[in-house]
């Protein structure tokens, strides 16, 4: 029996301050032992190419609830908090692309 394994990407477009789109793919989610969620995004290329030439940072947001309830992701302001997390990421990521 063949296994089925779905291949797609997670992608998300998301809207900047100035309204500008850019779609990202999600690498990892973390939630805290206080239930606070995170997300480590990439930019998406749709062209592999531009993926090797971009200089590309991991990207870190916040899941909060806006007015209707709704999840939303919001950048981290606090730099405690960006580095705490954003240090969880990198060991998490490394350990599986380091196994890779």
């Amino acid at each position: 029996m063949a296994d089925n394994f779905d291949m797609s990407a997670d992608l998300y477009t998301l809207v900047d301050e100035e309204g500008v789109e850019q779609t990202f793919e999600l690498m990892d989610t973390y939630e805290t032992e206080e239930g606070e969620l995170y997300y480590a995004l990439v930019p998406y290329y749709d062209n592999p190419e531009e993926m090797v030439e971009a200089d590309t940072e991991l990207v870190i947001l916040r899941s909060e609830e806006d007015e209707n309830g709704e999840e939303t992701l919001a950048s981290i302001d606090d730099d405690d908090e960006y580095e705490r997390i954003g240090k969880i990421f990198m060991d998490r990521l490394s350990e599986v692309y380091d196994d890779e």
